[in-house]
């Protein structure tokens, strides 16, 4: 599988992104190409019109985006053992909060399949770390035996810190997604014991996962993402492990809940 030539199917059909889906629709069974493109909108693909189309797809091949997420995906699926999916690469959307939040990046992973979405000011080290974060979501889906559609809000709290653990054992601290930064740590272990310990089996059907993760709804901004992060580092560091061994843990040993908290 690998890295998917999109800047083909972008170059002949970018003003027609549901026609384009049609060719994703064998890996979304049950979805047509309609449904498939708003889920792909409303988590960072671009929406038509797309200003300068062609321009922006020809500068990201003279980039050689689609060989350099390639090479760092073979490297990563060798080092993690990881699974061999097809990765698609899209222009991203130019809302603002994207832009503002993010740097007009974004990506979507399941365990079968990843997305990247970005625009002509994504630099390659912000790619790289774009890709090592999906990619390791891709990873610990397949490598945890927990089904995705059975994770909790503790799961997806851990899936988002092990994600960001990957990049600091990658690329370093300076190329931390910025949600990472947001608190310090006592803050962050205070949420952690009032906000989210207590709500830790809610599942991912249930609006409150969503805002206690996202930080949504009078919730801290991001809280669930970072307070994985914390989590997650603090994990590793205690016990000198590494991305890899972290993978396969269950996300009640890395957030030390074995006992019950």
């Amino acid at each position: 599988m690998g890295v998917i030539s999109t800047d083909k199917w972008l170059i002949k059909a970018y003003d027609d992104p549901i026609k384009m889906c049609e060719k994703l629709e064998a890996l979304f069974p049950g979805a047509d190409s309609t449904e498939i493109y708003h889920h792909l909108m409303i988590n960072g693909m671009y929406q038509t019109p797309l200003k300068n189309g062609k321009q922006l797809i020809r500068y990201l091949q003279r980039k050689k985006i689609w060989e350099f997420v390639q090479k760092e995906f073979t490297h990563l699926k060798h080092i993690w053992n990881g699974p061999d999916i097809p990765v698609f690469i899209f222009p991203s959307s130019d809302s603002r909060r994207l832009k503002q939040e993010n740097n007009g990046k974004s990506g979507l992973a399941f365990a079968d399949k990843l997305f990247l979405f970005i625009s002509d000011e994504t630099s390659k080290e912000e790619m790289r770390a774009l890709f090592i974060h999906e990619y390791n979501h891709v990873c610990r889906m397949q490598k945890f035996p927990k089904k995705e559609k059975d994770y909790v809000l503790l799961d997806s709290i851990i899936l988002e810190g092990l994600a960001e653990q990957a990049v600091h054992e990658k690329l370093g601290e300076e190329h931390l997604a910025s949600w990472c930064k947001y608190y310090p740590d006592d803050m962050l272990e205070k949420w952690w014991k009032t906000k989210l310990i207590p709500n830790r089996d809610i599942p991912k059907t249930d609006r409150s996962h969503h805002d206690l993760l996202y930080g949504l709804r009078f919730q801290p901004k991001m809280l669930g993402y970072s307070v994985g992060y914390y989590i997650v580092q603090k994990f590793a560091k205690e016990n000198k492990m590494n991305t890899k061994d972290l993978m396969t843990l269950p996300s009640e040993e890395i957030a030390q809940l074995k006992n019950g908290g």
